[in-house]
């Protein structure tokens, strides 16, 4: 796995997907809250499945 998500992205996406992810514990309590785990694990990771399949990377080569 060659990672495609950049540094910037990748903490936003973990930022994003504990917010969403805490709105099935605080908030509405939404089953779909839990597809913020899908933002926090490509964040943690750095790889997003759709942008490799797609050819897109937003990271920077060194």
């Amino acid at each position: 796995m060659k990672k495609n998500i950049g540094n910037v992205e990748r903490v936003i996406r973990v930022i994003a997907g504990a917010g969403i992810t805490s709105l099935a514990f605080w908030g509405p309590k939404s089953p779909w809250a839990l597809l913020g785990i899908i933002f926090l694990v490509t964040g943690i990771v750095g790889w997003c499945p759709p942008y490799a399949l797609l050819g897109i990377s937003t990271r920077k080569e060194k």
